[in-house]
């Protein structure tokens, strides 16, 4: 498969600015692989396709307030510094992403807030954009991160074309996120409410929790035609003893096991055993998912729609098959679907 082969039109009035009023009334759109049937629900109606001993795969990963806003020494010139990932506790350096980056040199020192409590210096450039910060701040790392939360708010994508809003704080997070590293949510969980956790519970569904700290990295464009040359980032991934034993019983059972978004997927497709069972994992993961691909564990999943050309609509068509999605698509479109983060989800069957 070629990149070429991902390309759609997509309207850019279908890019959700705003996620739905209530988090479990969004469309659902039902594919069956196995006959090429598509429903039209409301993803409450999820319900309805799982039974007794079926189990969800969910990312409890959490989102952290990662964009922040300081000023640069003499000039006073506004830099956004986007925080990917902490390198190392005791010395606080970060690894970071600045906006305008041309600007941003080493030995650079960021003041950030109203009264400038916070100064990092830029020790080293990574990527074009990547810098090394190593933030300068009296207290103890424990009223670090506090501070870091407080200056911080809450990454939406760069194509939601609004301020960030309190509302963004709570709906850009799964309910059931706990441990937090992320810098972009597992957008899939976001349909999730408390009561149709409930009401999956009692009906027997059982869940299995893993660990994939999504970075940017999932949303980096693809540049190369040959996608087998394309790499992705890699991102912190754990899986616990619990959630295997979780997982293999239902695959012993031959129970439906739905991953919960791509990242899910990614994840325990990042940890298969010989015999094609989920195997406990802590470490990094570099998985790239595309056509054609085998897939081990789960049998369903659920996701959000996804844009043109991107690495998760690669995942979708090895999955669902490539002339289904491409079908599947068509419809979301027609049927005016909203895309992306705070957007419409699908269940594939």
């Amino acid at each position: 498969m070629k990149l070429s082969h991902f390309n759609f039109h997509l309207p850019p009035e279908l890019l959700a600015e705003f996620p739905a009023e209530n988090r479990d009334e969004s469309r659902l759109m039902v594919v069956h692989r196995s006959t090429g049937q598509i429903e039209h629900k409301l993803f409450k109606d999820i319900i309805d396709y799982f039974d007794d001993g079926d189990v969800m795969i969910l990312n409890n990963t959490k989102v952290f307030p990662a964009r922040m806003y300081g000023n640069k020494e003499k000039t006073g010139a506004r830099i956004e510094v986007f925080l990917l990932r902490e390198l190392n506790a005791e010395q606080r350096l970060w690894d970071v992403l600045v906006d305008p980056a041309r600007k941003i040199r080493i030995g650079n020192k960021l003041y950030f807030g109203d009264d400038d409590s916070l100064v990092a210096e830029v020790i080293d450039n990574t990527t074009s954009r990547g810098r090394t910060l190593r933030f300068l701040y009296d207290g103890s790392y424990e009223e670090f991160r506090y501070k870091l939360k407080e200056l911080g708010e809450t990454p939406i994508p760069k194509y939601i074309n609004r301020e960030v809003t309190e509302e963004d704080a709570e709906r850009y997070q799964n309910i059931y996120a706990k441990e937090e590293g992320a810098v972009a949510a597992p957008t899939a969980g976001l349909h999730f409410s408390k009561h149709l956790l409930k009401r999956l519970e009692i009906k027997g569904i059982n869940f299995a929790e893993v660990t994939l700290h999504v970075g940017l990295g999932t949303f980096n464009p693809v540049e190369v035609e040959d996608l087998s040359k394309h790499k992705m980032d890699s991102e912190e991934l754990r899986i616990s003893q619990e959630a295997c034993d979780t997982v293999n019983k239902a695959i012993e059972n031959k129970r439906r096991v739905c991953c919960i978004g791509t990242t899910s997927m990614r994840a325990i497709e990042s940890s298969v055993s010989s015999n094609r069972t989920l195997n406990p994992y802590d470490g990094w993961t570099n998985k790239f998912i595309f056509p054609p691909y085998d897939f081990s564990i789960a049998n369903c999943m659920v996701t959000n729609f996804h844009t043109p050309k991107s690495t998760l609509l690669m995942m979708i068509s090895a999955f669902c098959g490539h002339d289904l999605m491409k079908k599947a698509y068509e419809e979301a479109v027609k049927e005016r679907y909203r895309f992306y983060s705070y957007g419409d989800a699908m269940l594939i069957l």
